[in-house]
């Protein structure tokens, strides 16, 4: 088994990184890096044999967090990671209507259930009191952190 990356190396991570309830001061499932986040590869080691885990410093947080080879591209690739992602808190910019029916209110608060969606992947799969919409994102904006 050979590393992709090397030490020192700008990363970015594929997808939001979460807490699984090894790293301490954080609740399991607590968001700690954003999908598109780049960090340096500190070091490189093995678990169970056949999977390669580096350990990548994010300078923006801080942190220090293990990810697999499959979560990280070169800084330098293109990337487009939307906006939104999954999970994230969103309020309706304005009314949402189905056939000229008002369906969800203005101001109206949501969470992301699904991204990439339409054509471009330029609208969101999101849900509101257990109903779930396809959203532009042009209709939305992140929601303060509470």
């Amino acid at each position: 088994m050979t590393q992709k990356y090397a030490f020192g190396e700008e990363v970015r991570v594929t997808r939001a990184i979460r807490n699984d309830g090894t790293l301490f001061g954080y609740r399991r499932g607590d968001l700690l890096v954003r999908r598109g986040s780049t960090g340096f590869v500190r070091e490189w080691g093995t678990f169970l044999m056949d999977q390669i885990i580096y350990q990548i410093h994010f300078l923006d947080s801080d942190l220090i967090v293990g990810c697999r080879e499959e979560e990280l591209l070169p800084a330098s690739a293109p990337w487009h990671a939307g906006q939104f992602q999954y999970g994230d808190h969103i309020v309706c910019r304005c009314a949402l209507a189905i056939n000229g029916d008002v369906v969800i209110a203005a101001g109206a608060q949501g969470q992301i259930a699904a991204t990439g969606q339409g054509d471009n992947g330029e609208s969101y799969i999101v849900t509101f009191m257990a109903r779930s919409f396809q959203v532009p994102a042009s209709a939305m904006i992140l929601a303060e952190e509470q």
